[in-house]
């Protein structure tokens, strides 16, 4: 057992209960929960984000929720920084936090650090940015799944600015982006525990389908429109919103939005599952698996 403190990480496909056993774990340990969820600091994304409720908030402290205006920029980079910050004042009082989030570059950043990139010349962000101003989204994606296929598997497809600095880096130094996400690990004044939450395909997609019609009927699409707006902002080129955007523009109906909603989500979860699987020490439970996960917990931590 450690001396350090513990960070309990809970990672996870989306829909798989991450949020419900942070809470429940922050209760038991009466502790907090960081958020890692880059598309829930925003107020506004609240239901298209699968926002924790208000009774859920406020059932333990959350940080880095609701936190940003929809017009900030905010990298992983800050986040990481931000972040150690307040786990310093967490650790003040408590042994165990809890970090919990479906996205694993924000997970390792906070346990590993950030990688060490080189710089991006003008030239290339200029010839990317063209590329993306006549190809789109879809000029991003057959790029970089063309310049470095191993991390296209494992990265968000949906997510342009992740897709444009992978191929920015790629150009400019003529090395597959992925050949910079092997480095050393940085020193943490705790010791993380990594638990992940796995549901069977069939029963997770299901979770998906029935989690989407229950963003309709809370009100997804007045939402989406609310933030038309702010469509090019990087935080709503993402599941569940640019597909409104796409039935608002009049280029899909209604019903297709709907559905490419649910088979986008599907695609992502199967994406992040993937990552979890290739990159680090997870030991996996299901969402029920209570008794099990206190277990071990208590092996780990002797709490």
């Amino acid at each position: 057992m450690s001396s350090l403190p513990y960070l309990i990480v809970i990672g996870g496909a989306t829909a798989t209960g991450k949020t419900a056993l942070a809470i429940r774990l922050a209760q038991h340990f009466g502790t907090e929960v960081l958020s890692a969820d880059s598309r829930q600091f925003y107020r506004g994304l609240d239901i298209g984000t699968a926002k924790a409720s208000a009774a859920e908030l406020s059932a333990v402290p959350h940080h880095f929720i609701d936190f940003l205006d929809i017009t900030q920029d905010f990298n992983v980079g800050d986040y990481e920084r931000e972040v150690l910050q307040q786990l310093d004042i967490i650790f003040q009082q408590k042994k165990v936090a809890i970090l919990v989030g479906g996205s694993g570059l924000f997970l390792r950043a906070v346990c590993e650090g950030l990688d060490t990139f080189p710089e991006v010349s003008e030239k290339v962000k200029s010839q990317v940015a063209e590329g993306e101003k006549s190809g789109g989204l879809s000029w991003l994606q057959t790029a970089l799944a063309q310049h470095d296929p191993q991390y296209f598997a494992a990265a968000d497809q949906q997510n342009p600015a992740r897709l444009r600095r992978a191929l920015e880096v790629t150009l400019s130094s003529g090395q597959p982006y992925s050949a910079f996400l092997t480095q050393e690990k940085k020193p943490r004044p705790f010791q993380p525990i990594y638990l992940l939450l796995e549901v069977p395909r069939p029963q997770l997609y299901a979770r998906i389908d029935a989690r989407v019609e229950a963003m309709l009927a809370a009100g997804l699409e007045e939402e989406a429109r609310q933030l038309l707006p702010f469509r090019d902002r990087t935080a709503l080129k993402t599941v569940g919103y640019t597909e409104f955007f796409d039935y608002f523009a009049g280029q899909i109906d209604r019903a297709a939005a709907i559905e490419q909603i649910k088979q986008h989500s599907r695609n992502y979860a199967k994406r992040q599952a993937t990552w979890f699987r290739k990159h680090g020490d997870w030991t996996a439970f299901q969402p029920d698996d209570w008794p099990e996960i206190l277990k071990f917990l208590a092996e780990k931590t002797g709490k």
